[in-house]
């Protein structure tokens, strides 16, 4: 059983549909202990990393993240749920993340001439062959971005493909049974559902 967590913040919804399309088994919860006996755990959401993670704090739910990453659970976050994975977002000064990943949450420069949220299609290209969640992605597909602010990962091995806009940002990361997309898988058509099904089948 896949478990969406449910902490009041994301398109819970689209997410599950994704999810139950492709054959998964899905519970949507905040309830420490269905969390604790799922098989995987995915963390959506959108908006800032302080109000997230003061939810889930309030809600209790770190400990139990913490533990399934401890478990290595396979485990992936979406979005803002990927964001939380690292340590420090720039987003209203220095707000502490989950910690399960190094690095830093920043944001795109106005400088470059593009527009900020960075919003719509744009190209992911592979940078970990071997990764599970991106095997049978063509390099180069295109899938559904809505942000303002990107990951910075300390270990840049950990990128799992990169896109421009701007700069060459890691829309995704993994490291082991734990994975973090920027883009919206649920929301990615035939490319997002490939990884999520992947994910399902783990």
């Amino acid at each position: 059983m896949i478990a969406v967590i449910d902490y009041g913040i994301g398109n819970l919804h689209s997410v599950q549909k994704a999810l139950e399309r492709v054959g998964a088994d899905v519970c949507v919860t905040h309830d420490v202990e269905t969390i604790r006996a799922a098989d995987k755990i995915v963390l959506p959401g959108v908006g800032a990393m302080q109000p997230a993670m003061e939810k889930l704090s309030r809600l209790n739910l770190i400990p139990v993240l913490d533990q399934a990453v401890q478990d290595q659970r396979p485990f992936l976050g979406i979005c803002l749920g990927y964001q939380l994975l690292f340590e420090y977002s720039d987003e209203g000064g220095q707000v502490k993340g989950l910690g399960f990943l190094q690095g830093r949450v920043e944001k795109f420069s106005s400088q470059s001439g593009l527009k900020i949220p960075h919003m719509g299609w744009n190209r992911i290209v592979i940078e970990q062959e071997a990764c599970p969640i991106f095997q049978d992605i063509t390099d180069g597909a295109d899938v559904y971005f809505c942000h303002s602010y990107f990951v910075n990962p300390t270990q840049q091995d950990i990128r799992a493909t990169k896109t421009d806009y701007g700069i060459d940002f890691a829309s995704s990361v993994a490291k082991d049974h734990l994975f973090g997309v920027q883009f919206h898988p649920e929301k990615s058509q035939v490319v997002g559902l490939k990884i999520l099904n992947n994910f399902n089948n783990m």
